[in-house]
C-alpha cells in the first residue's frame, strides 16, 4: 500500500510539474508577442508565391486562381479573394498580430487605398518561384518583376509622404519572403528542363544564389528586415504523397523531402554572407517546415484530426481549377485539416504558424539582438 500511494504521489507531482513547465513556455511566448506588438512596425511587405499571395494573382492572365469558391468560404462574408485556402493566410494574421492592420491587400488590387499602401501590401504571387522558369511555365509573375513592383511602390510612397518619412517606413517594416516550393514540386520534379541539366544540390545552389541576389535588391531599396520563411517538407504535401504513391505507399516522399532540407539547410550560410555583406541587414528564417512536421507527427496536440490528405475533394490531388465548387466530397469542418487544399493550409494552420513565427523569430528584428 505504501508502495501505490508513492507511485501516486510521484505522478501527481509529475503532472503538476509538467503543467508548470508548459505555462512557463506559454506566458514566455505571449511575453514575446507582447514585446514584438507594442514594437515600431509601420508597415509588412510579402514576396514570393502562393503561401503570401492576398490576390496579385486575380489580375493576371494566368490559371493559377482561387477567385472561386470553395476558396475563401471562411474568408470575411464568406468570399474568394484570389487567397489559396479556406479564409485568412499567414500574411493576414502577420498584420494583425503586429497590430499594423486587419489584412494584408495585394498590391495589384486597383481598389487599393493611400492608406494600404503606407502600411504595407503583398507582391507574392502563386506558383511562382526563384527560377524564372517556373513562373513561365505558369504564367505567373517572376520575382524580379515582384521586385520592380516594389520600385514602383517605393516612389508612390515617396509621393505621398516624402523622402524621409518613406526611408523610415521602409526601413523600420519587416519584409517576409515566402519563396522555393514551386521550384522543386512544379519545376525540377514535374517538368524534365532542370533535372536534365542539374543535380538537386547544383539546382539547390542555384536557387540559393538566385535567392541572394534578391534580398541584396531589396536591401538597396532600403528593407532592412528580412524574414525568410523556408520550404515546407514538402514530400508530405497530399498531392506529392498521391503522385508518387507507387513508392512511398501514401506517406512521405522522403526524396523530395531530403530536397527541400537541403534548400532550407543552405540559408543558414547564404544569410551569413548577406550580413557580412550587407552591414545594417538584420535577417532570419522561420521554420515553416519544422512546424508542419510537428503538426502531421502531432495533429491531436493542434487540434487537427486529418493531416495526409485535403479537405478540398477527395484531398488527393484537387488544388486550383481542380478544386471548385463542383468538386465532390469537400469536407464540411475544415478546422480538422491541415491542409485544405492538395498543396495549401487552412487558414487555422495559418493561424497557429503565424502565432508561433511572431513569438519565437520576428521579435528577433525588432530587437538589438536577434533571437533564433
Amino acid at each position: 500500500m505504501e508502495r501505490s500511494g508513492s507511485l501516486v504521489s510521484s505522478s501527481i507531482l509529475g503532472t503538476i510539474l509538467l503543467a508548470a513547465v508548459i505555462l512557463m513556455f506559454q506566458t514566455w511566448n505571449f511575453r514575446l508577442i507582447a514585446e514584438a506588438q507594442n514594437a515600431s512596425i509601420p508597415a509588412v511587405f510579402v514576396f514570393g508565391d502562393s503561401y503570401g499571395d492576398t490576390g496579385n494573382n486575380d489580375y493576371i492572365p494566368t490559371f493559377i486562381k482561387a477567385d472561386f469558391p470553395p476558396y475563401g468560404r471562411d474568408f470575411v462574408n464568406h468570399r474568394p479573394t484570389g487567397r489559396v485556402s479556406n479564409g485568412k493566410l499567414m500574411s493576414d494574421y502577420f498584420v494583425d498580430l503586429l497590430r499594423v492592420k486587419e489584412l494584408l491587400p495585394p498590391y495589384l488590387d486597383p481598389k487599393l487605398q493611400d492608406s494600404d499602401l503606407i502600411t504595407g501590401v503583398s507582391f507574392a504571387s502563386a506558383g511562382t518561384g526563384l527560377d524564372n522558369l517556373t513562373s513561365e511555365l505558369l504564367q505567373v509573375i517572376p520575382v524580379w518583376k515582384e521586385i520592380n513592383y516594389f520600385k514602383e511602390y517605393k516612389a508612390r510612397l515617396i509621393k505621398l509622404v516624402g523622402d524621409e518619412r518613406a526611408d523610415m517606413i521602409l526601413s523600420d517594416a519587416i519584409f517576409f519572403f515566402v519563396i522555393g516550393t514551386n521550384d522543386f514540386i512544379v519545376n525540377y520534379f514535374t517538368f524534365p528542363f532542370r533535372s536534365l541539366h542539374y543535380t538537386v544540390s547544383q539546382y539547390t545552389d542555384f536557387l540559393l544564389q538566385t535567392y541572394a541576389s534578391y534580398i541584396k535588391d531589396l536591401y538597396h531599396l532600403n528593407a532592412r528586415r528580412i524574414a525568410l520563411i523556408n520550404v515546407p517538407p514538402l514530400g508530405c504535401l497530399p498531392i506529392e504523397r498521391t503522385l508518387h504513391f507507387v513508392e512511398s505507399k501514401g506517406e512521405c516522399v522522403e526524396q523530395i523531402n531530403r530536397a527541400a532540407s537541403g534548400f532550407n539547410e543552405g540559408l543558414s550560410p547564404m544569410m551569413e554572407h548577406l550580413k557580412s555583406a550587407l552591414p545594417e541587414l538584420k535577417i532570419v528564417t522561420l521554420d515553416y517546415n519544422g512546424l508542419i512536421l510537428d503538426f502531421i507527427q502531432n495533429p491531436s496536440k493542434f487540434g487537427f484530426a486529418v493531416t495526409a490528405n485535403a479537405c478540398c475533394g477527395t484531398g488527393f490531388i484537387e488544388t486550383g481549377l481542380l478544386c471548385n465548387q463542383l468538386t465532390p466530397f469537400t469536407c464540411a469542418d475544415t478546422d480538422k485539416y491541415l491542409f485544405f487544399d492538395s498543396v495549401h493550409l487552412s487558414q487555422k494552420a495559418y493561424e497557429i504558424i503565424a502565432n508561433k513565427f511572431l513569438g519565437r523569430n520576428i521579435l528577433g528584428l525588432v530587437a538589438n539582438t536577434m533571437t533564433e
